[in-house]
């Protein structure tokens, strides 16, 4: 992309070259500001897939994302109600293990200790811990994309989404715009910054940092259609072996939005990993909120009018 030096009351009046994309209908001035490139053809569209019932909580993938893509560290804090020390996705943990503690609030101090091993091994558990490396979810039809006014995010050959920090004003519409509250703008830059799915390691045939530093195989990443069907034979491995609670998320549409590009197998329900359960696009409401906004403000208008007059 190059920025156009076209004087900004001229900018409505710009023509778009026949190389160039067609209007989007939203902010066509603001798009004109610069000159922009269709996007390269997909090569094969890719995916997370992220198996939660096997996720140990390690954090290596924290630390392989960091230490690829030179994040820097926030300050280490306790919340207190957990081990986890990152709190939740921001400009600088762009990767974040997520820990659930699902423990009864009381539970019996006095209890006899087993005596057997036999009573160790059957003893009934008292609650269990739940662990989700989370990510961007690289939706396949992103608001963030949609919402940029300067085209500083796209959709890159591997169907990921890609922010071009170079060229984002930090505006945050991309923040106001993401269901999952994924991207945030940087205190150092003021650009919004979120995961890149490595793409400088796609375009030389590698795997992503993250992927690569599990030690468990939980995060996978590979053609999409064969991590979709990875995902369903573990899902149906667990539900025949006692885990009726398990369940995908994202990896099919939902009912108001589209498929995501990095999705779960959940092992309870996904807002006890603190996501939507049923997301939905953030900027199909705004055209009712203009207009309740200005309806508003004709009846300000109005009763201010009938007070002076």
């Amino acid at each position: 992309m190059r920025h156009n030096p076209l004087n900004i009351f001229e900018v409505v009046k710009k023509s778009y070259r026949p190389n160039q994309p067609k209007k989007n209908g939203l902010l066509d001035p603001i798009y004109a500001l610069v000159d922009r490139v269709t996007p390269k053809p997909i090569r094969e569209e890719m995916a997370f897939f992220t198996d939660t019932s096997i996720c140990t909580g390690c954090k290596s993938c924290e630390v392989a994302c960091k230490q690829w893509n030179q994040l820097k560290n926030d300050k280490i804090r306790w919340s207190g109600d957990s081990y986890d020390n990152t709190f939740d996705l921001s400009a600088n943990n762009w990767r974040h293990v997520k820990f659930i503690e699902r423990f009864p609030e009381h539970n019996e101090v006095d209890a006899p200790a087993p005596m057997t091993l036999d009573a160790l091994l059957n003893e009934p558990k008292r609650g269990k811990w739940l662990f989700l490396s989370d990510q961007c979810k690289h939706c396949r039809n992103s608001p963030c994309r949609s919402a940029c006014p300067t085209g500083a995010i796209v959709r890159n050959e591997f169907g990921g989404i890609y922010y071009q920090t170079d060229i984002c004003m930090g505006c945050g519409m991309c923040i106001a715009a993401c269901p999952f509250g994924v991207p945030e703008l940087s205190e150092e830059t003021g650009h919004s910054m979120k995961c890149s799915e490595c793409l400088d390691r796609l375009v030389d045939d590698l795997t992503p940092a993250c992927q690569l530093a599990c030690t468990t195989g939980s995060i996978q990443f590979g053609p999409r259609d064969l991590m979709v069907q990875r995902a369903r034979e573990r899902l149906e491995y667990l539900v025949t072996h006692g885990h009726p609670e398990a369940r995908l998320y994202g990896a099919d549409p939902f009912p108001d939005y589209d498929s995501l590009n990095s999705f779960y197998l959940l092992m309870d329900k996904p807002e006890v990993y603190g996501l939507p359960p049923s997301p939905m696009t953030p900027t199909n409401y705004m055209p009712g909120d203009y207009l309740r906004g200005a309806a508003t403000l004709i009846l300000c208008a109005s009763a201010l009018v009938a007070c002076l007059l």
